[in-house]
């Protein structure tokens, strides 16, 4: 871990620098990617980054290659903004929503496809906009799952996160609730017992654990999922393909093993959306597709997300295996 004021969340070139994590000629090219991205590495994350450019480093430490925008990148790569029909929803499927209640996260990482969006401002969903939310879904009885995303719902306090649930939980159609975040791995410290009662309901609850390697298990992180699962919630995991970061047969293995002893089924892996100024991030679709069909008889069933990529206002389409492709057993 860099030497540095360990209980502090590094927001600027300053901090990083600091930190050790990048040097005073990083200074000016870093601040102008701050000055349009968000910054935010919290102390428990940072505790895991050994280099700037390690597998955990590279998520979250900025560099002047996001300031380069890619011909096929976009502002909106999975067009959130067209399926937008009322603030705070969008609605790309008959049967669910997503519901955005703020836009703020615990750490901002910079391959983030809402990295135009997202920022420390936090984008809270006023009562009336919450109202109106909630309005949309009750007039439309198709809808049978409420998937909150963001920026990280698990931001929220324990009081207003519980009171969002429990209203969303009262429209009678709704069937199952869905949670995305990435608080158990940055900011573990937010899992409270008190923010576990909030989760705890009748309605069925998933909550998507986003980890990219398995070394964000930290022993906070093992706690603050062990919480979680104490209360029922049925977890999840998603991890998005990136460069330098999983772009292995055996990171893969390592962090979808991991995932399976945390009480995580891998769910997703998602091929990266074309965010402005991600691009070194990005691995090809037939790599993507070698990487999985090297996991063959390595790995439990269990193990085997579904590879997917976004296609905007389609949505996500299975990215197809490789011929003969075995998924365990």
């Amino acid at each position: 871990m860099p030497d540095g004021d360990s209980g502090r969340t590094l927001r600027d070139a300053g901090a990083l620098i600091e930190a050790g994590l990048m040097t005073p000629e990083d200074r000016a090219a870093i601040e102008a990617v701050a000055a349009r991205y968000a910054v935010a590495i919290p102390p428990a994350f940072r505790a895991l980054i050994e280099a700037a450019d390690d597998p955990i480093g590279l998520q979250v430490v900025p560099s002047a290659a996001e300031l380069v925008t890619a011909p096929h990148e976009s502002v909106d790569p999975i067009a959130d903004e067209a399926l937008s029909p009322v603030p705070g929803i969008v609605h790309r499927y008959p049967d669910r929503v997503l519901l955005k209640p703020l836009l703020a996260c615990p750490l901002y990482c910079r391959f983030c496809f809402r990295r135009e969006q997202v920022g420390p401002g936090g984008g809270v969903l006023s009562e009336a906009e919450i109202a109106a939310a909630l309005a949309y879904v009750a007039a439309r009885p198709a809808i049978r799952e409420v998937i909150l995303t963001g920026g990280d719902p698990l931001m929220l306090s324990a009081r207003r996160l519980g009171g969002l649930l429990r209203r969303i939980e009262a429209i009678p159609h709704v069937e199952l609730l869905r949670i995305h975040s990435r608080v158990p791995m940055a900011a573990p410290e937010l899992v409270t017992p008190a923010l576990v009662a909030a989760m705890a309901l009748e309605t069925p609850l998933y909550l998507a654990v986003h980890a990219n390697h398995a070394r964000e298990f930290s022993g906070e992180a093992a706690r603050a999922l062990r919480r979680i699962a104490g209360a029922g919630v049925v977890m999840l995991g998603q991890t998005v393909l990136l460069r330098g970061v999983n772009d292995s047969v055996a990171a893969l293995e390592g962090l979808f093993r991991t995932m399976l002893r945390h009480r995580i089924k891998p769910y997703y892996l998602h091929q990266l959306d074309p965010a402005p100024g991600t691009a070194r991030f990005a691995v090809p679709v037939e790599e993507g597709r070698r990487l999985l069909a090297g996991l063959r008889g390595r790995v439990t069933g269990l193990a085997w997300p579904t590879y997917v990529q976004d296609r905007g206002r389609e949505g996500k389409a299975v990215v197809p295996p490789l011929a003969g492709e075995w998924a365990g057993g």
